[in-house]
């Protein structure tokens, strides 16, 4: 038996406000993206980093513009073909 895989972009930061701050916030962003995917199916397999290495366009490196590195956050979530 074979899977379908989808990724979702996660942000790398979540914002909140001070007073409502508690800890837990990265956990429950996860939770509802978890969770939101699973009404539909799919099931949650994993989270990954991916660094990626953003050249700089052709005026950016005329101003000698270096390459900057980012780095983004997938939730892998998969369901039987």
């Amino acid at each position: 038996m074979g899977f379908e895989y989808k990724m979702v972009q996660v942000p790398p930061n979540v914002a909140v406000r001070a007073r409502e701050h508690r800890g837990n916030e990265a956990a429950a962003y996860l939770e509802g993206v978890v969770n939101e995917y699973a009404r539909d199916g799919w099931e949650f397999y994993r989270v990954d980093s991916i660094g990626v290495n953003v050249q700089p366009g052709c005026f950016d490196a005329l101003f000698g513009r270096k390459a900057q590195s980012a780095t983004y956050y997938v939730v892998t979530f998969r369901r039987p073909d």
